[in-house]
């Protein structure tokens, strides 16, 4: 982890593609379709609370393939104000099944709408692996309240697309 981050208690790590990087806390993404937290119609920028878990967001909806052969940029974003970041318990959520790998429906995308109306940055279970976090971040409520300190060119470990296996099976 870097060392900014490790001072701070709070960063929020995001895997975007190269040539989003410069959009990537506009929100617009998930604006645009919607997501988890939000409905659509709704800026948020999405992250984890660490690194591994921001590739595996990422890998979990675009796969390793793309990850492999598509440039893709790893941020670390200092959250200035952790104190205005609300986390949000498993057991608190109304439904249990919000955390079930597959679409949102209806009232989890209400309910983070409710939550980022109320707090800049949310801190929520990750569906991908729930011993990690994420942080949904409310672009226009967030200015200000945190700076980028990595910004590097990202890697696949090549183990994770390896060739595809050549015999009988398919």
């Amino acid at each position: 982890m870097c060392d900014a981050c490790l001072r701070s208690a709070l960063c929020l790590w995001r895997l975007d593609r190269k040539r989003h990087v410069e959009t990537w806390d506009s929100g617009f993404g998930a604006e645009q379709g919607g997501g988890r937290w939000n409905s659509k119609g709704r800026a948020a920028v999405y992250g984890a609370l660490d690194p591994s878990t921001a590739i595996l967001e990422v890998a979990a909806h675009k796969g390793f393939k793309a990850l492999d052969n598509i440039a893709h940029v790893l941020l670390c974003v200092r959250i200035l104000a952790p104190s205005l970041a609300h986390e949000v318990a498993a057991q608190s959520l109304p439904n249990p099944n919000w955390l079930v790998p597959g679409s949102p429906g209806q009232g989890q995308q209400s309910y983070g709408d409710r939550l980022l109306d109320e707090h800049p940055f949310i801190i929520v279970p990750s569906t991908v692996s729930r011993h990690s976090r994420n942080i949904v971040m409310n672009p226009a409520a967030a200015e200000g309240l945190y700076e980028v300190v990595i910004q590097e060119p990202f890697a696949l470990d090549t183990r994770l697309n390896p060739p595809q296996a050549r015999g009988l099976w398919p």
